[in-house]
């Protein structure tokens, strides 16, 4: 009888976390490195007590990340892919890895006056797909205000041009295929407990005030499709 038994760091030492780098580590390829975040500390609502205990979750997601990668390729190589081992640890690696990517994703759009230039092109795109910036914002709060744990996040559908906001299940679970995520918010009691406890709306209203809309304009102008519209156009 087979039994999992790799463990997965729960705790990691604190880093000043900058998406994720890449360190050799021998025949399994590159090891995924947690960025330096230390620039985002000092917000007004979210403590710097609690950033730091975020930072420290999130190296644990990138440590587990590549025990993960290391075990399954380990048990590839000896020929035990088939095994109930390797397939609980392919199932938990989306779980790992998300949690790494989207928490990389919600430090980046962090940090900034909170406010979206009217004359952006997002801005502009929100209008056009949702009626009026008001009207998106109020879709996305409440999403943001959902009973459970995961995240907001703000999507681009690059096949039909159109923005969409959705609601990730813990890390891995209803993210929707292939779109790329634009505005990214954690929506775990951790994010927010040492500040409000289990008050998610005084959290929800630090976050608005201290998005970086500049990185989330950055990730839709960056898209390939957008800018092979601005050149058609």
């Amino acid at each position: 009888m087979h039994r999992f038994s790799v463990e997965l760091k729960k705790d990691a030492v604190v880093l000043a976390m900058t998406c994720t780098t890449y360190t050799k580590r021998g025949e399994t390829g590159m090891a995924y490195t947690a960025k330096d975040y230390s620039h985002i500390l000092g917000m007004e609502g979210i403590s710097d007590e609690t950033l730091k205990n975020h930072f420290t979750l999130y190296q644990g997601y990138v440590s587990n990340t590549n025990t993960l990668l290391e075990e399954t390729a380990r048990l590839v190589e000896a020929q035990q892919h088939k095994s109930p081992e390797f397939a609980e640890m392919r199932r938990r690696f989306g779980f790992e890895f998300d949690g790494m990517r989207l928490h990389e994703y919600y430090f980046d759009n962090l940090k900034g006056n909170g406010q979206l230039d009217p004359q952006s092109d997002l801005y502009k795109k929100i209008v056009e797909d949702f009626g009026s910036y008001d009207h998106w914002k109020n879709d996305f709060l409440g999403t943001l205000a959902m009973r459970g744990i995961g995240w907001a996040v703000l999507l681009y559908d690059h096949k039909w041009d159109r923005l969409l906001n959705a609601w990730i299940e813990l890390h891995q679970t209803n993210v929707l295929a292939g779109l790329p995520p634009l505005l990214v918010v954690d929506a775990w009691e951790h994010a927010y407990y040492l500040d409000y406890q289990t008050g998610r709306p005084g959290y929800i209203e630090a976050i608005f005030a201290n998005l970086d809309w500049d990185e989330v304009i950055r990730r839709f102008e960056n898209n390939p499709e957008i800018r092979d519209r601005r050149k058609a156009a």
